[in-house]
């Protein structure tokens, strides 16, 4: 149902078909966030994340969020999209009030968890936020224990969202923001049907913020069902990729391996991502990277859930340089500083090449995507040039460095410890436990995730032994966990 936005909404998300968008440039702008009506936690957090100004999508929808204005947004992870949203929801949060004041739905469990993690960062100066996951693929347990105190801010997905609806464990009905992200991915996915449902429990009276890379017809009917005058932000696909430089190579079949090997040579990134269009293909070059010293990870639908949480955080915290991934499994990953991107395999669909390179030059970084073209190929090729709107013009490898041994061990390596949520730990008794003694400095750890059974600390490689052993050999809040070092 439409909806009218009142003052006090922290969130706003509005597709609509009739008003001429705002384009936006891809370039960071020079507008810095105090500028604009926002809580000073918020600018604080801001600061110490490293957003000193806003993005073209944050520049032109933030305003217009502060004031309560559903919106409509072309605008793909990386955009700095989601903090712009997380913002209007928490500028206006009443944290005293315990109840569901936000939700945000998500196509992909992995998504959601990235969002909720951006909330959560960005409310590290605002008291007891309390932001809560309720995705698919985790049991319901836990969920139902965090949902006895409502939390502020809920994101999940929409079949999750709906079981605990259905057993009333779940209260929508003075939500004040409804945030749709990445509207088209779920309409592809057959959500449709469920977000309907959902919207059957929501205020009609709310702001309504919907997000989209793409606008085909459902995304117009999307919106003026949900929506109330929205504004209407756009980022055109050109401008989206400005700071992506592409090189397309030609190459046989037998050839891939050693060009890879020579532009990982030329360039020594610190990340990157491989894309291939089949999981055994994941799989075997994986496994031909780490017989040249190449310290890789494959990421497909053969994993099971927890094999896929661990590669993920790996590769997000710097214990791994590089990840082999299928299109279907690298949704949901979000680096920011994602150094290279290389399609191994075209894709037959020039959209997901499109999304492919998007992976890199994020949120004002420059960054390089390399797609190297078998004979076979060409066809393929063709069309994402057609598609692009751009002639592609081809590299000449013989530029690159020739083959030689070269190692890439990451800075960092993970920590697994054999406890979690359930066990009520957090990450900062883990950070504590590990500098208790002072044999492990704080600046030689990094990310720490807490999941629901088990904990993934990074630490640098010169630290990882003593680590471990610190661990194993000491207590975190009176109990002991075992640790152990991940390849």
């Amino acid at each position: 149902m439409p909806s009218s936005a009142t003052p006090s909404d922290p969130s706003t998300i509005n597709p609509a078909p009739e008003p001429a968008p705002a384009s936006a440039s891809a370039s960071p702008s020079t507008e810095a966030f105090t500028k604009l009506d926002l809580r000073p936690e918020l600018i604080a957090a801001a600061d110490a994340l490293g957003y000193h100004t806003m993005t073209p999508v944050q520049a032109k929808s933030l305003p217009a969020l502060i004031e309560g204005r559903d919106l409509i947004g072309q605008a793909k992870t990386g955009s700095g999209k989601t903090a712009a949203f997380a913002m209007s929801l928490l500028n206006r949060l009443d944290e005293q009030a315990y109840h569901t004041q936000a939700l945000v739905i998500c196509p992909t469990r992995e998504l959601a968890e990235q969002v909720a993690e951006e909330i959560r960062r960005l409310a590290r100066h605002i008291p007891n936020v309390k932001t809560l996951t309720l995705c698919g693929g985790r049991p319901m347990g836990p969920q139902l224990a965090s949902l006895k105190r409502a939390p502020h801010i809920v994101v999940g997905t929409p079949g999750r969202l709906l079981k605990h609806l259905a057993k009333q464990t779940l209260d929508l009905s003075k939500v004040q923001s409804l945030v749709l992200d990445e509207a088209d991915r779920m309409l592809g996915m057959g959500f449709i049907d469920d977000i309907d449902d959902i919207d059957d429990y929501l205020p009609q009276a709310r702001q309504t913020l919907l997000f989209s890379a793409t606008f085909p017809e459902e995304i117009a009917q999307l919106s003026a069902e949900f929506q109330t005058d929205p504004i209407d932000i756009r980022i055109e696909a050109g401008e989206a990729n400005a700071q992506i430089s592409q090189r397309f190579y030609r190459t046989e079949r037998s050839e891939r391996l050693e060009l890879v090997l020579r532009l990982l040579d030329e360039q020594r990134p610190q990340s990157t991502l491989i894309f291939c269009n089949q999981k055994h293909q994941c799989e075997q070059l994986k496994d031909d990277l780490w017989q040249h010293d190449l310290h890789a990870l494959a990421l497909h639908g053969d994993m099971e859930q927890f094999e896929r949480d661990r590669t993920l955080i790996q590769f997000a915290n710097g214990s791994s340089s590089i990840l082999v991934a299928t299109d279907v499994a690298a949704r949901g990953i979000d680096i920011n500083e994602l150094d290279l991107v290389v399609c191994f395999e075209l894709s037959a669909d020039p959209e997901v090449h499109v999304h492919r390179i998007g992976r890199t030059g994020r949120a004002g970084h420059k960054g390089l995507a390399v797609s190297l073209v078998m004979p076979s190929e060409e066809n393929r090729a063709a069309a994402i040039a057609s598609y692009m709107d751009s002639a592609i013009s081809y590299a000449s490898a013989d530029t690159l460095p020739p083959s030689a041994p070269y190692k890439l061990y990451p800075a960092m390596v993970t920590l697994s410890i054999g406890g979690g949520k359930r066990d009520k730990l957090r990450p900062g008794d883990v950070l504590g436990a590990l500098t208790a003694t002072g044999t492990v400095a704080g600046s030689q750890i990094g990310k720490i995730s807490v999941l629901d059974r088990l904990c993934y600390v990074a630490v640098e490689q010169a630290a990882a032994k003593t680590a471990v052993a610190l661990l194993n050999d000491s207590k975190i809040k009176g109990r002991r966990y075992q640790a152990r070092r991940l390849r």
